[in-house]
């Protein structure tokens, strides 16, 4: 094990594409003491710049440094000028939290319009004020959508760290259930089991012994090392950086010996206890990503584990919309984007708003695929039965039936059911089964002496190819 390895890639993005992309560590923003040291022998424009303290209207984003120098500035103002107007209506409402770098200084946010504009429509859309449609969202379909989302997530989740496997390969693993071939399939299956136990503990506290387990299913059997499998980095662990390929660091994990007692203050703030100012459920799930991430108390896993904690964050505070979104998916189309918010973060003096600003627009154009793929379905749903009802070849009991199934693949259908269901003959109902079975869309399974019929694993294809 070298000494300075990127042991979690997945930690700030995927470090080989930022540097195919050029990407550099952002500038260090000027010393502000040093701006206000020249604006004293300019007592007309450090009055003018106090006063346009008041008003920001000529920014509308949350920029740091190495963005802000790149654009131009108001009128009348340097760029260091405009800086200083910035971190003072910024730094007015700044929040600490316990979470330190390795100076003893403490990490911090504000809850700035930026910030506040987006929380309303995700604490609308995702904590059971949404309003889906019933019938492509019932129970079974519930289940299905989760499913997707859990796969979705874990292969994504590994790609981003470096699992080659495509998501084609990844899927037809996972729904086979057939045993991983190499490490980037592994990867993916222990993401998807450890997704799965994010959602089983989702309503209890967040303890030492839950977050060991979810580390151990992230890496086990992926490590070179197995004993790195759910434990903390020791004192006599080698000291870990996260490195560019050529040796650029661009953070340094605390030492294993502050492990404890920063663990212990992490906890604290995931379960609400440390809490004297009330804190958005919300943002507290994406400090959470934040903390682990930066603490970086695994060996290998932190990235994953951050993002698995995150999941369960939102699961705790009532945010069940969560169970059908991938935040990994969104993250790794620009993964560059998700590393500067955590270079951002920890260049501007501790400030944790860019990352949650980014992570806030992670979170609504998640949703956003969410929703567009529950309306796509809503609209093939309502196009198959229409093609159906033109169709020729099914009587009104069969159409009844198709329609059901659609939104209840995990329905079970018998002679007795479907007899009962529209008050025919036990041979007409058998008849009417006996003829769809004929055309693939249900599957007959004997039990017994009773056959029982399932839907078509893709019914809604086979029943287009009917017309």
């Amino acid at each position: 094990m070298k000494s300075r390895v990127c042991l979690d890639a997945e930690l700030a993005g995927d470090w080989r594409y930022s540097l195919e992309m050029h990407m550099k560590t952002p500038q260090t923003p000027p010393d502000l003491s040093s701006i206000l040291r020249q604006l004293s022998e300019e007592p007309l424009q450090l009055a003018r710049i106090l006063n346009l303290q008041q008003r920001l209207d000529f920014v509308d984003e949350y920029l740091h440094w190495d963005e802000l120098r790149r654009r131009k500035a108001p009128e009348g103002l340097t760029h260091r000028q405009w800086w200083l107007v910035l971190k003072f209506s910024r730094n007015a409402g700044t929040r600490q939290l316990e979470l330190r770098d390795l100076s003893g200084r403490p990490f911090r946010f504000s809850m700035v319009e930026a910030v506040q504009e987006r929380l309303e429509p995700i604490s609308r859309q995702g904590s059971g004020k949404l309003q889906l449609p019933e019938d492509v969202f019932n129970r079974d379909m519930r289940d299905r959508y989760i499913v997707r989302s859990l796969v979705e997530e874990a292969i994504t989740s590994s790609q981003l760290e470096g699992a080659a496997t495509t998501r084609l390969v990844a899927k037809e693993m996972l729904r086979s259930q057939r045993r991983p071939r190499d490490t980037g399939e592994r990867m993916i299956l222990n993401n998807y089991h450890a997704m799965e136990y994010i959602r089983s503990i989702g309503r209890e506290p967040m303890n030492e012994e839950r977050l060991l387990e979810v580390h151990r299913r992230v890496t086990t059997g992926t490590l070179d090392c197995p004993d790195y499998e759910g434990r903390f980095r020791t004192a006599q662990d080698n000291p870990v950086a996260v490195s560019t390929l050529y040796n650029e660091v661009y953070h340094t994990a605390p030492p294993a010996e502050e492990l404890p007692g920063r663990i212990r203050a992490m906890l604290e703030f995931a379960n609400g206890k440390d809490s004297r100012r009330y804190v958005h459920p919300v943002v507290r799930a994406i400090i959470l990503h934040f903390w682990l991430a930066y603490d970086h108390p695994f060996m290998d896993g932190n990235g994953r584990t951050a993002r698995a904690l995150f999941y369960w964050a939102m699961l705790n505070q009532g945010y069940w919309v969560f169970e059908f979104i991938s935040i990994s998916q969104i993250i790794k189309k620009a993964p560059a984007k998700y590393e500067r918010a955590f270079l951002y973060s920890e260049t501007d003096d501790n400030d944790l708003t860019y990352f949650i600003v980014y992570h806030l627009d992670v979170i609504d154009r998640a949703l956003e695929e969410l929703f567009a793929v529950v309306e796509r379905k809503t609209q093939a749903l309502r196009e198959t039965e229409s093609m159906m009802r033109s169709a020729a070849g099914f009587n009104y009991r069969q159409l009844a039936l198709l329609s059901h199934a659609l939104r209840h693949p995990g329905a079970v259908y018998s002679a007795q059911s479907h007899r009962t269901s529209h008050n025919v003959t036990d041979q007409t109902a058998r008849n009417d089964l006996y003829a769809l079975c004929r055309k693939g869309l249900l599957i007959g399974r004997k039990k017994g002496r009773t056959t029982y019929y399932h839907p078509a694993e893709d019914l809604e294809a086979k029943l287009r190819q009917q017309e």
